[in-house]
């Protein structure tokens, strides 16, 4: 699929949200296996995001997963058994770079996709936004699942593809050269800087 990019691309901070999916000290900080990038390359060039957004006013959401008690788990009848799960002690905290920003608003989701379920659409909405920048781990399931739920709710969107990874580099790639082409822009984290004004 040909990716098309106009010459001149701007995002207005006040139309736009950050939506950082799942980094979190259980997912990016304690992943084993992830490409094409490291979760430190992504926390790195999400940071970057986050910065920027901050600087410029705009509304940056921090989404990370967690429990109560594991009985509000899916717990679907599939051919793959996840493992049972033993979470640690502050497994679903944010990453420790993102500690410090004041402004953002955090959602807890319980399954993939951050919309079904929490605030997100309330939050964005009433803000006047119709545009988001996602980025996060795993590009082939949270920001997949996330970016197609702010497809079927009409926002636009730009995908931070250096600021996401997923556990394969073949799982990334799909989901960035043929999903998100189709219902979004592809970008690198510094041309969203760039593009945000």
């Amino acid at each position: 699929m040909e990716q098309v990019k106009q010459e001149t691309e701007w995002l207005k901070a006040d139309k736009t949200a950050l939506v950082v999916i799942d980094l979190q000290q259980g997912i990016a900080i304690a992943a084993r296996q992830s490409a094409p990038y490291t979760s430190a390359e992504v926390i790195q060039n999400a940071s970057k995001l986050v910065d920027a957004f901050t600087e410029k006013g705009g509304f940056v959401v921090f989404v990370k997963v967690s429990w109560l008690d594991g009985k509000d788990m899916l717990k679907p009848d599939a051919d793959f058994k996840a493992p049972p799960m033993q979470m640690p002690e502050g497994w679903d905290r944010l990453a420790p770079e993102f500690a410090d920003v004041q402004s953002a608003h955090v959602i807890t989701k319980r399954q993939w996709g951050a919309f079904f379920g929490t605030d997100l659409d309330l939050q964005l909405r009433r803000r006047g936004i119709d545009t988001i920048v996602l980025c996060g781990i795993s590009t082939s399931i949270g920001v997949d699942t996330t970016a197609r739920e702010a497809y079927q709710h009409g926002y636009h969107q730009v995908f931070a593809e250096d600021a996401m990874t997923a556990s394969t580099q073949a799982e990334h790639d799909y989901v960035c050269q043929t999903i998100f082409p189709r219902i979004g822009k592809v970008r690198t984290s510094g041309e969203v800087v760039e593009m945000l004004k």
